[in-house]
Order: C-alpha cells, then structure tokens, then sequence
C-alpha cells in the first residue's frame, strides 16, 4: 500500500494507530497475515500509551527517549506479573513499526535490556488440565447468568482454540461438521485471518461433542456466542472481567491456558506419553514427539512447530 500523503505519521495518514498498520503491509506486502496482525495489535498498545502518557498522536513525534521510557513502564508490568516474553514482543513490534514508517533504524532499543530475558518454552503445567473443574467453574459462570461466557470456556478448553476463535464460532454449524467429518474447521477469529485461506480441522471427542450442544444452545439464534447488541471489544472486555471474578476459586488463570491444556491433553492421546511440562522431560521417543508437535501446531492454528514449546514444554 502507498502512502497517502501528507505530514503526519510519515505519509501514512492522520491516525498513528491504522499508519502503523499500513507500514506493516507495506513492510510484509502480500501474506504474513499472522505477522501483521500481532504487530498490528501490539503496535495499538504502544499508540495508547503515547496518547495516556504522552499526549503523542504521530509517529514523527517519538523518539528514543519516548521508547526507552515505553521499556520502563514495560518492566514495571513484568515486575506485576507480565511475562517477559509479551513485553520483549512488544517493545520489538515498536521496533519493527518505527522502522518501516521511518526507513530506517535510528530509532530503536534493545528490548532484553528493558525487560529482561525471554524464554518460549513453557515450564509450568498450564492451569484447567482436569476437565471436571473447568467445567465446575462453568456451571459456576452459568448460574451466575453469563452463560455465553461459561460456553466460551467450555470451548476454549475442548477445542484449544483462542479466545476470539470460540467467541466467534458458529457452535450449530460446528455440530453439523462433527457429524459429517468428525472435527471441526476453525475460520472465524483466526490470528492474521489465516482461517479463510486455510482449512484448520480441530477434532472432536465426545465431551466436546457436549461444550458444542451446550454452545449452540447458549448462542440461540444467533451467528456466535457474541450478543447482538455487543461489539467484540465489548465482548473481549466482559469476558475478561466475567472471567476474573470466579477463575481464582477454580485454581484457574487466563482463558489462553486453556490452549495450552488442551495441547497437553492431544500430545499424550497421539504419543502415549505425558507432555514435557508435566513429566519435566520427554518421555516419547523423538520421532512422535516430532509428529505430535506438527499437529498440534496445525490445531492450534500455528504455522511454526517450535511454538507448540510454549503449550507443552520442550523436546529435550
């Protein structure tokens, strides 16, 4: 895409949020949907600050104090609990973006030096492995009234799927493909929007069967488990909040854990073995610890087997 002139945001137009994306589709062109996305998402974070923090609105106005003092605040959130992992990605995503718009590096930091050293590979078993308490804690959600939520969980958890995946599948149509294939084939609320252009069949055992019915149900006769009267950023914020109030009575954390028990869950149905961050080392041979991770990573909806580290642990 062209720049469309003018002087703000280095010709990419007046918004520095839909500038910084643009310059992203200039940097990757056609493809790297995924890439451009998650960029694009963190790249809104840092746009925000500028604007709360800073009172900047173009990208012309940031320098490198502006970043390295973005990093200190960074570090003060991995400090309360942030991941270093998210908060490296983040400053690079500034990185990245300012790059693109400006054409070259004079403006850029070294994010391990802010926040610390990352590490992709989980460590710790991911919370909601036992399928009965996940599903306590959504009979909890249900008879607290939010039972689109409770559905969502219940979803996230059977399937893997990301927390705008399972908001916006279609549970009545995702049944008919059960009944038909076996599995069901994620496409809304895809990262980058890969699910239009990529089949990604998920399949499905009787207890999903079950999170399915209770969905469809949940969504009544709408298109998906989002209320009509909700944009997905409403949505996205309800969950959170919902999801914040009784998750601790269940020893369970972020929705996105889910993901990663559900991981854990599949590499020992296709191996025969635990996964690695639960026994703390492999214990399948080599060659179907490989296999299990490559369909996984299509599960998941990943195109890089080496992500699958960050849901079930190492290969060591």
């Amino acid at each position: 895409m062209k720049k469309v002139g003018g002087h703000r945001n280095f010709g990419y137009g007046k918004q520095m949020d839909w500038a910084g994306r643009q310059a992203l589709r200039d940097r990757y062109g056609n493809g790297h949907y995924g890439t451009v996305a998650g960029h694009a998402e963190r790249w809104r974070r840092f746009v925000t600050w500028c604007r709360d923090e800073c009172e900047i609105r173009d990208a012309q106005s940031v320098d490198t104090g502006i970043v390295e003092d973005y990093g200190r605040s960074l570090n003060k959130e991995v400090a309360a609990g942030m991941s270093p992992a998210y908060a490296q990605n983040l400053l690079s995503t500034v990185n990245v973006v300012l790059e693109s718009m400006r054409c070259d590096q004079r403006i850029r930091v070294a994010p391990a030096a802010f926040v610390g050293q990352r590490s992709r590979t989980r460590t710790d078993p991911p919370a909601g492995l036992d399928r009965k308490i996940v599903r306590q804690c959504a009979d909890q959600l249900r008879e607290n009234g939010h039972k689109r939520v409770a559905a969502l969980v219940e979803i996230a958890r059977a399937l893997g799927l990301r927390l705008k995946e399972a908001s916006l599948l279609n549970a009545r149509i995702a049944l008919g493909q059960v009944k038909k294939h076996g599995a069901v084939n994620i496409t809304a609320g895809t990262k980058g929007g890969r699910g239009h252009r990529v089949d990604r069949w998920v399949p499905v055992s009787g207890a999903a069967i079950g999170c399915l019915i209770r969905a469809a149900k949940a969504q009544g006769q709408g298109r998906n488990l989002i209320p009509t009267d909700l944009s997905w950023r409403q949505w996205n914020s309800k969950v959170h909040h919902v999801w914040a109030a009784v998750r601790d009575d269940y020893g369970l954390k972020k929705i996105h854990d889910l993901r990663a028990a559900y991981a854990c869950d599949r590499y020992k149905e296709l191996t025969g073995s635990v996964a690695p961050v639960i026994a703390g080392r492999r214990c399948a041979d080599r060659i179907s610890d490989r296999v299990a991770r490559q369909t996984i990573a299509q599960e998941l909806g990943h195109a890089r087997i080496d992500v699958v580290a960050a849901y079930i642990g190492g290969s060591r």
